[in-house]
């Protein structure tokens, strides 16, 4: 047998091909898991965008608020995983329609693809400086191509291999984090950090600030599902994934605030979202910090892509995952060479916040209020049954989408709202779509939960 047949086995055997699995994964790996998951370059950098622009002690405080604002969306969505055995957007055929939900499928593989490029781009400018600092040789884009390419075999070997990898990972990237926190914090008192003084003309506001924060955690809530779902209990993934989470990003969003307040505290110039700006008077700690997250995170990410992609249309002919996760891990390699897209990071989160945000409002109101916490083994039907609505569409569905997608960007850039744009664009989502489905609530009767691997082995009928 060859190895790319063993390998193709061996995923078969773990559950990493379409159709919902039951979970094995305990609390304290699935916590390790997400706990590497976003100890990553991108919040790291995300949290140099916020200092000098607003005080440092209040950027911490609005880390803090809005990441548990938003792990609070992260692990309820997720939680449906664990309970159902499916991946985040197999999920959405149930409040979209089985092909309704192509829509929300298409935006994520979009928006992870792109999380997977600014990742491996930012991870090849910190191997280059550290290469360039021993040898003189200097080529980022190489270097990402080299870190996106690492970053591809880690994610083939499916759920059990990041699983094996990631505690590991989360263990060496924080210990080099403490050492960071440690030559800060004793070179600068925390009383001159948090005396800094804000610069307004950077643009940032305190309410921006939490509605980016927010937007990092909707932009991990697409995964949260395909991690949560190998859960052994719900518990276990609310637990493991909440802690996780929150630690994760708080840690790595005040280490890059820190960063920055020193270099400025240093006397040099805070440019933002440039890992080499912190990496210089940190050294190679830092880089090497950046380089494990990208391993790390972009892991998930790629596996994230192609688990949507494998499960986006139930029944017929099923998309196997390694060689769906070869064409993806070429596309994702080729993109990691396209740095312009480095200058609209801050336009990129706004978009997922806005995309998202109001597809997780609706998922949330359909499964636990309109469904009454149960899926029935129709949404593994490639058509007809409880999630077919009209012709595969839920056309409410998707029309309150796009309002609160709208309201995203209006509360953003039109009529800002003392509490951001993401709160308000996920309320009016949640509550509108639990309006035009009052009828459907009432007209349809409650069922049993049940993790969906059990109905899996029935015959569903084909298209």
């Amino acid at each position: 047998m060859s190895l790319y047949s063993r390998l193709e086995q061996y995923l078969e055997e773990h559950s990493d091909d379409a159709g919902p699995v039951r979970g094995t994964l305990s609390l304290p790996r699935i916590g390790m898991i997400w706990l590497a998951a976003n100890l990553v370059v991108t919040t790291l950098l995300t949290g140099t965008l916020f200092v000098p622009g607003v005080d440092y002690g209040l950027v911490v405080v609005l880390i803090i608020v809005g990441t548990l604002i938003g792990a609070a969306v992260l692990v309820t969505v997720g939680n449906i995983g664990t309970r159902t055995g499916l991946p985040t957007m197999a999920l959405t055929r149930g409040p979209f329609g089985t092909r309704g939900s192509l829509l929300p499928v298409a935006a994520n593989v979009i928006i992870l693809m792109g999380w997977s490029w600014v990742q491996a781009m930012l991870a090849g400018i910190a191997l280059d400086f550290l290469v360039a600092s021993v040898t003189g040789f200097s080529s980022p884009v190489l270097f990402a191509v080299i870190c996106q390419t690492l970053v591809v075999i880690l994610a083939i070997f499916g759920h059990t291999g990041i699983a094996r990898v990631e505690p590991w990972l989360a263990v060496l990237i924080l210990g080099i984090i403490a050492y960071i926190f440690v030559v800060a914090f004793t070179t600068y008192a925390p009383a001159e950090f948090a005396a800094i003084p804000a610069n307004e003309s950077i643009g940032y506001t305190p309410i921006l600030v939490l509605d980016v924060v927010i937007a990092t955690a909707i932009s991990w809530t697409v995964l949260s599902a395909d991690f949560n779902r190998f859960a052994t209990s719900s518990k276990a993934g609310i637990i493991g994934s909440g802690v996780g989470y929150t630690l994760s990003t708080v840690i790595s969003m005040v280490v890059g605030a820190t960063a920055i307040g020193y270099v400025v505290l240093s006397g040099g110039e805070a440019v933002p979202f440039d890992p080499v700006t912190i990496v210089t008077p940190f050294g190679a700690p830092l880089a090497v910090v950046i380089f494990l997250s990208v391993m790390a995170t972009n892991t998930m990410v790629v596996y994230g892509m192609v688990t949507t992609i494998v499960n986006a249309v139930p029944g017929g002919t099923k998309l196997k995952f390694l060689p769906t996760a070869l064409i993806v891990g070429v596309i994702s390699i080729v993109g990691s060479t396209w740095f312009g897209l480095l200058n609209q990071f801050t336009t990129f989160l706004v978009t997922i916040g806005a995309l998202f945000a109001p597809v997780f409002a609706i998922m949330i109101a359909d499964y636990y209020i309109v469904k009454r916490g149960a899926y029935t083994r129709d949404i593994l039907r490639s058509r007809d049954g409880r999630y077919w609505y009209l012709a595969g569409v839920n056309w409410a569905a998707i029309v309150v989408w796009l309002i609160g997608a709208v309201a995203a960007y209006v509360f953003t850039y039109v009529w800002p709202t003392p509490v951001g744009a993401t709160i308000p664009a996920f309320a009016l989502t949640f509550v509108l779509y639990l309006l035009v489905s009052l009828r459907e609530r009432s007209s349809a009767p409650a069922v049993r939960s049940e993790h969906l691997s059990d109905a899996a082995a029935e015959p569903m009928p084909h298209a």
